[in-house]
């Protein structure tokens, strides 16, 4: 299913929702139209541009900061589904503190790791293994949820997330 990107009245991100959501909000005079991908969405009597980016006719207060949810999608799209100690292709998830070690299970203690290396590492830390991070596990930036909430991004909505960052 397609995809739509809601921003604020001032062209802040503010949700992604299902573009036939999207084009209900256009239609109830509640949205306009930004971007859209060139095909229709027909009834018996009119038809809508099929839409992209949309942008609200009135400003919405977004009263808290959003932040990614750790999830294992979450966490492997910020380490772009790559091993975090050899570079491999990633298929598990590996607390850096291990659990059994009193590790917590939060953004800069979990990394996208393969098979072999989880297995490897075990309940050590990685200096106790002889491993190395290539880079430190931290919580992503605020416009992540977007990438969270679809496998890929449109080229159409980089302009409107790269203002966001």
């Amino acid at each position: 299913m397609r995809s739509a990107l809601v921003l604020n009245a001032s062209y802040e991100p503010l949700s992604v929702v299902p573009a036939r959501r999207a084009a209900c909000l256009v239609l109830d005079d509640k949205a306009e139209v930004v971007e859209h991908d060139g095909t229709l969405i027909r009834s018996e009597s009119l038809a809508v541009p099929n839409p992209l980016v949309i942008r609200l006719l009135y400003m919405v207060k977004v009263p808290y900061h959003r932040r990614t949810a750790l999830s294992r999608r979450a966490i492997f799209a910020r380490d772009n589904h790559r091993c975090q100690y050899c570079g491999a292709e990633a298929d598990s998830i590996d607390h850096v503190m291990p659990r059994s070690r009193g590790g917590q299970h939060c953004w800069e203690n979990v990394a996208a790791a393969c098979r072999r290396c989880n297995l490897y590492k075990r309940d050590r830390t990685p200096d106790e293994a002889g491993m190395r991070l290539t880079q430190s596990p931290h919580a992503p930036r605020e416009s992540a949820w977007v990438t969270v909430a679809v496998t890929r991004v449109p080229e159409a909505w980089k302009p409107y997330l790269a203002r966001a960052s």
